[in-house]
């Protein structure tokens, strides 16, 4: 009797791990499956992310795309006094000039006139009053940021000449149309204003238009998506009928 039950713990203690083994099998499988969902939820999402529309196709956020460092920090208002002062600043050299319609050769030659007669009396009395001459700085332009501004300006200007030709040519019709709008409204600007009104307004929107769109972002692309989306409808009903044409003048020769 004491072999018999010797015998029947070790087949029962074998049925319990069965059973625990089992249990934590399952466990195991559940917590795996759970995360495995979870990954696919994450994936899923993030494909959701990136399938966002961004106004103008946009990839970087618009501190980048605004060249990063402090001109992107003033466009966007990361430091308000000197954001405000820069702005303060254009608008007050926009009233002088177009306001009470001053000029800038008169300005730069009353500034200079002011500046030298100060310098000079301040030079000359400081041996009377006993104090010490002004210290003027000399100030000289750096030959390097001239050459890589000029450098710049080179390519930007032959990048445009280039867009220009690829246009003339006849190639791509929505480059065309879309330069053609362009040129039209900025002169319908032009003959509303004059130049420095027009690059004051041009200040004043990048000083506004960026910041605000940062601030609606979402709502901005959600809108631009659905304008987007309307307006290539309507340049493929366009392009078919210019096809359309095109094939009867060919036909017809």
């Amino acid at each position: 009797m004491a072999d018999e039950h010797k015998h029947e713990e070790p087949a029962g203690e074998s049925v319990m791990e069965k059973i625990t083994e089992k249990i934590h099998g399952h466990d195991s499988s559940s917590s795996s499956s759970s995360s495995d969902t979870d990954d696919d939820k994450k994936s899923s999402t993030s494909s959701l992310k990136t399938k966002v529309f961004r106004l103008f196709g946009r990839e970087k956020p618009v501190h980048k795309v605004l060249g990063g460092g402090k001109p992107a920090d003033v466009f966007l208002w990361r430091n308000k006094k000197i954001s405000a002062g820069v702005l303060g600043g254009a608008t007050a050299i926009w009233v002088l000039f177009q306001l009470l319609e001053y000029h800038l050769l008169t300005l730069v030659c009353h500034c200079l006139i002011v500046a030298l007669a100060v310098l000079f009396l301040w030079s000359n009395a400081s041996t009377f009053i006993n104090k010490s001459p002004p210290r003027i700085p000399e100030v000289y332009i750096p030959e390097e940021p001239v050459l890589q501004l000029a450098s710049a300006l080179r390519f930007e200007i032959n990048r445009a000449f280039t867009l220009l030709r690829e246009i003339a040519s006849g190639r791509d019709l929505k480059k065309f149309l879309s330069v053609i709008a362009g040129l039209w409204v900025v002169s319908i600007v032009g003959s509303w204003c004059n130049f420095l009104t027009l690059f004051y307004i041009v200040f004043v929107l990048l000083h506004t238009v960026p910041v605000i769109y940062e601030k609606y972002e979402d709502r901005v692309d959600s809108f631009s998506e659905k304008a987007w989306a309307e307006i290539k409808k309507q340049y493929a009903v366009f392009d078919a009928k210019v096809l359309i044409i095109r094939a009867k003048t060919g036909g017809g020769d």
